[in-house]
């Protein structure tokens, strides 16, 4: 059957690029051969999806549950072989038309529509949305698609609650105007990932009828990121993360500037790339600084456990979180982390496996750094006590079955508990 475009756009039945296919007609219930209820995930992006959320789709499967998931793919290799992977676990993909930083006012009425259409076609148990633009419209188009049950998960506050320009302040009234619109549905969690972000939304009143509940993130994976010694030579500072300033980028690179002046033995390494976000750091400075011999830039990596295993120090002085991953991963590797004092970021270490210091300033970060550079047996210790807080807390089969049970709750599989 040749595949309709609708006015808005889209491919309405051949639009499920990766999926299936919906018979005319007969739109599928909530739970398919065998009683399982359909699973929806939907994010941002597609690299996302197995970065993050690819080991509960993996144990929602095995839980009973029908995995499908959902995003946005450019045409770029990160995202093709994240679909490519999720295609080899059996997960059903569907595209979506959504720009993370788009404003067209076509467009995001594109990508609501498709998700109308989505959950009309494959008409799911549950739908768990991550982020803020699949949480706004996912929320609706749940709503009004009669979806039995909804989690809403707010990772971290997002670049639209730190910008306090003029243009940044009407952004947030209107995000928060179309938060307290959307988030409504007679079975919602709204999920956090620490407790300042979910206090924030409570005393906005966002999502108010909802279950609050808070997961300490996505999960670490103790066996790929195991502990090794820390490798012999000059000590590596890395800061694995997008390359915004939002992650403290500049704060970072001005903290190597003045080690390497003082002659400090260190080397500096950004890890990560700029993408799509108003605050991503500029390819040409970031050009200049490595010209400059201030820090080196090694891209995105999909070997981050080799990465963080040649590394001496974790550095992350973001200006705010949802729970950091990288942090997760640093704990889970035995490395010493220096990070700032804000929500998320110190919600992932504890006093014994982490320097805090203040968000936004250079040398409150130039003396931690220079302390953990002259101190390998500090650096040790505080690598153990990171793996020990990472095997106790952030383990992601721990934090899928947590993921899990709140599903259960919702769909009234299990009782539910506040």
């Amino acid at each position: 059957m040749r595949a309709r475009r609708g006015w808005w756009g889209w491919r309405r039945s051949a639009s499920l690029r990766h999926g299936e296919p919906g018979r005319a007609g007969a739109p599928l219930s909530g739970t398919v051969a065998g009683g399982r209820p359909r699973l929806l995930l939907v994010v941002n992006h597609a690299a996302f999806l197995v970065s993050h959320r690819l080991p509960l789709l993996l144990r929602a499967r095995e839980a009973g549950y029908d995995v499908e998931a959902a995003a946005a793919d450019d045409a770029v290799s990160r995202d093709a072989t994240a679909v490519a992977v999720l295609r080899d676990h059996g997960i059903v993909y569907h595209r979506l038309p959504l720009s993370r930083a788009g404003r067209d006012p076509r467009a995001e009425w594109r990508a609501y529509r498709a998700l109308r259409t989505l959950y009309a076609t494959r008409r799911p148990a549950l739908a768990h949305h991550v982020t803020i633009k699949p949480v706004i419209y996912g929320t609706t188009a749940a709503r009004r698609g009669r979806v039995p049950a909804v989690v809403n998960a707010v990772a971290g506050l997002g670049a639209v609650f730190l910008d306090q320009s003029a243009a940044g302040r009407l952004q947030r009234r209107l995000v928060l105007a179309a938060y307290r619109r959307s988030v409504r549905h007679p079975r919602l969690a709204m999920l956090f990932q620490n407790d300042a972000d979910a206090s924030a939304f409570r005393a906005l009143r966002l999502g108010a009828a909802a279950e609050h509940a808070i997961i300490r993130g996505s999960g670490v994976d103790l066996a790929a990121f195991a502990p090794s010694p820390e490798p012999t030579g000059t000590p590596l500072v890395v800061l694995p993360a997008r390359l915004l300033r939002d992650k403290g980028v500049t704060e970072f690179v001005g903290a190597a500037a003045i080690l390497r002046a003082r002659g400090v033995a260190a080397r500096f390494a950004l890890v990560g790339e700029p993408d799509a976000n108003p605050s991503a750091i500029p390819r040409e400075l970031l050009a200049q600084w490595v010209q400059a011999g201030t820090v080196e830039h090694w891209g995105h990596r999909d070997d981050m456990p080799a990465v963080l295993a040649a590394s001496s120090i974790v550095c992350l002085p973001s200006y705010r979180e949802g729970l950091p991953k990288a942090l997760l991963e640093a704990a889970a590797s035995a490395r010493a982390v220096v990070t700032t004092d804000v929500p998320g970021c110190r919600d992932a270490v504890s006093g014994e496996s982490a320097l805090l210091v203040p968000p936004r300033a250079i040398e409150p970060l130039v003396d931690a750094l220079a302390m953990l550079l002259a101190s390998p047996a500090r650096r040790a210790s505080m690598g153990e006590a990171g793996r020990a807080l990472a095997e106790a807390r952030f383990g992601v089969e721990a934090i899928a079955s947590q993921t899990l049970a709140l599903y259960e709750r919702l769909l009234g599989r299990a009782p539910r508990t506040h």
